[in-house]
C-alpha cells in the first residue's frame, strides 16, 4: 500500500515481526512524508501570514474623540467643563490625559497627540493603523464625520 505516505512492503509471519514491520512503516513514514508535510504546512500558511499582514495595513476608523481618563466618551462624572469638549480638553492638559478615539465599544490611543485638540467631543473618521497589543493607532489622517 502506497497512499499519502503508508507504505507497507510484505506481511509478516509472526507477531513480533508485525511489531518490527510497523516500527519500520512509522520510521519510513515519518522520513518519506517529513518533505511533504513541511510543504503542505507551507502552502496553507503563507496565505494566512499574508491576509495578516494586509490586515494591518491601513483602516479607517469612526468614533469620538475624547480622553482617556473619560475614555468612554462620559465626562459626566469629571465636571471640568461646560461641555465634553471642555472637559476632554482639560483633562489633556491638567492631569496628562491622552486623546483616544472611541468607537462606542473600545477607546483606541492615538499616536498624533496635536490634531485631535480642534476635534475634542466631535465624531470623526480617523486613518491609520491599529497596533492590536496597544490599542494605539498610528494617524495618518483625522477628519470630521459625516
Amino acid at each position: 500500500m502506497d497512499h499519502e505516505c503508508r507504505h507497507i512492503h510484505g506481511a509478516p509471519d509472526d507477531s513480533g515481526q508485525l511489531d518490527r514491520v510497523l516500527v519500520k512503516f512509522n520510521l519510513q513514514r515519518a522520513a518519506h512524508c517529513r518533505p511533504f508535510s513541511f510543504m503542505k504546512h507551507l502552502f496553507f500558511t503563507l496565505p494566512l501570514v499574508a491576509v495578516l499582514v494586509i490586515a494591518q495595513g491601513k483602516r479607517t476608523f469612526t468614533g469620538i474623540i475624547t480622553d482617556s481618563m473619560c475614555a468612554d466618551g462620559d465626562h459626566s462624572r469629571m465636571k471640568m467643563g461646560a461641555n465634553d469638549a471642555e472637559c476632554t480638553r482639560a483633562c489633556i492638559d491638567a492631569h496628562g490625559a491622552e486623546y483616544v478615539l472611541y468607537d462606542g465599544k473600545e477607546a483606541y490611543t492615538l499616536s498624533d497627540q496635536k490634531t485631535p485638540e480642534k476635534f475634542a467631543a466631535q465624531k470623526v473618521t480617523v486613518v491609520g493603523t491599529l497596533d492590536p497589543k496597544t490599542k494605539t493607532i498610528k494617524v495618518e489622517s483625522i477628519k470630521a464625520a459625516q
